[in-house]
């Protein structure tokens, strides 16, 4: 079993937008993924901002590689260290724990991501 931050079972984080290393919804790895795309966060416009200006634009449509795009409010398996980068700037996007691979905590701590908590949908 693939476990969440939380020590429970990983749920999927969205399959629209299709996300994942693994583009499967959920937020897993492997020691392929460089990046660790592992926390399952809801993209915010200062987010996506902050990420276009650090190399990584997420809002761009890239038909080629089958991707629409990001806008505000999706929900995407960030690299960690990325949504780390971005909550030391102050910017950081809100996780779903949940959906949120265990991994993670390599990087960053459960206090850090609970700070950005959503609650779980349902």
């Amino acid at each position: 079993m693939t476990l969440n931050v939380l020590g429970t079972h990983l749920v999927p984080c969205s399959y629209d937008p299709l996300t994942g290393y693994f583009r499967d919804g959920c937020c897993r790895t492997d020691e392929q993924d460089a990046g660790t795309h592992v926390v399952c966060a809801k993209v915010s416009a200062q987010f996506l901002a902050f990420s276009a200006r650090r190399g990584n634009d997420l809002s761009t449509p890239r038909p080629q590689h089958r991707f629409r795009g990001l806008v505000p409010g999706d929900r995407w398996c960030l690299c960690a260290l990325r949504w780390r980068q971005a909550w030391e700037a102050g910017v950081a996007p809100d996780v779903i724990l949940e959906a949120t691979h265990a991994s993670v905590l390599e990087f960053v701590t459960l206090e850090m991501l609970r700070e950005h908590a959503l609650r779980p949908i349902g």
